[in-house]
């Protein structure tokens, strides 16, 4: 089959467009047809080298496709099935697994970062990680979802606590996790607000459910938040930016207000004024993407149409190079996608 690989650290020059041999299914597996597989900045994450990636190595984390193949131990699938693939790998078996919590898992990890990832045209995946997808929804939108909504499902419901009448600020507008998180925070009935870079993202934002954008080159955040909030504050902070937005990002919190955050895109490095934390009883939680029945939980709304994906562009496999360029150059709205 075709692939992606990388055989070193590096660039987009690194990725290389291949023939590989076929995976070797087994007998809880299921094997499928790779129909698209979307790209997230975690990609280029590994790309440039991170602690625990065995080269050569496939990236890809959200996988939808064609079932071609069902193992003996699979009940439930069928060849044939359009379906979609979790995006996480755990042993399935430990005390964190049973109790649901599959990313405690100590083997839990992001396809596409530990181990391989979609970037191929088949790929075989464990039963209990295949999920089947409606017909009103085309592959380019199924697998624009899996990893970001369940990020943004497990920082907003899961942690958060996210109740109607709040006010939650979402950083980053056009990310796939803005755009998810953006969307089920009016599920809640809450106010948005939201970042982004330049007025036309700020209008998409809005047009997704957001009440008010803040252009971040142009404005304060806190400042602003200050005067749509009459100097309060809000309830939850979605952060994933890091060391650019940190500081700015505490300050628009009220106090008992929640900052819960999965990414670190501008740099790990943050500072707190622990004074500030335990005076105003603020709550700082991380999140690292969700669980399977938070999962299956975000798509079935997703399913029903009340949350929608936004596909920005698409690739061919064979164009790895440019759709990890236009990435870097963090220009899109929503998901930048592969097909092979």
């Amino acid at each position: 089959m075709k692939a992606v690989r990388i055989h070193q650290f590096g660039g987009p020059e690194v990725l290389t467009y291949e023939d590989i041999p076929d995976p070797h299914m087994r007998k809880d597996q299921v094997l499928v047809k790779v129909k698209v597989c979307s790209l997230n900045h975690l990609d280029l994450w590994v790309r440039k080298g991170l602690p625990g990636v065995k080269l050569p190595h496939i990236l890809g984390s959200d996988i939808a496709g064609e079932v071609v193949e069902v193992g003996e131990y699979v009940s439930g699938i069928k060849p044939g099935q359009r379906v979609l693939v979790a995006p996480m790998h755990f042993c399935g078996h430990c005390v964190k697994c049973l109790a649901g919590v599959q990313n405690q898992c100590r083997e839990f990890t992001v396809l596409g970062n530990a181990v391989d990832g979609g970037n191929c045209e088949l790929f075989a995946a464990s039963g209990a990680s295949i999920i089947p997808i409606p017909d009103l929804l085309t592959f380019d939108q199924a697998a624009s979802v899996p990893l970001v909504f369940v990020t943004a499902w497990h920082m907003l419901v899961g942690l958060a606590g996210v109740r109607p009448g709040q006010t939650v600020l979402v950083l980053g507008a056009s990310s796939g996790v803005g755009i998810a998180a953006i969307q089920i925070a009016k599920m809640f009935h809450c106010r948005v607000i939201t970042t982004a870079g330049d007025e036309s993202k700020l209008e998409k934002g809005r047009a997704l459910g957001a009440d008010h954008g803040i252009n971040h080159y142009k404005q304060k955040i806190a400042e602003e938040v200050r005067k749509i909030t009459s100097k309060e504050g809000v309830d939850i902070v979605v952060e994933h930016v890091g060391a650019a937005t940190w500081d700015e990002s505490m300050k628009c919190l009220k106090a008992g207000g929640t900052l819960v955050t999965c990414g670190a895109t501008t740099g790990p490095s943050v500072g707190i004024d622990l004074r500030h934390l335990f005076a105003r009883q603020l709550r700082i939680l991380g999140s690292y993407m969700g669980t399977m029945g938070e999962l299956n939980e975000v798509l079935g709304h997703v399913f029903a149409g009340r949350l929608k994906p936004v596909v920005d562009r698409a690739f061919p496999l064979s164009e790895i190079h440019a759709a990890h360029e236009y990435l870097e150059k963090s220009q899109m709205f929503g998901k930048v996608i592969m097909n092979p």
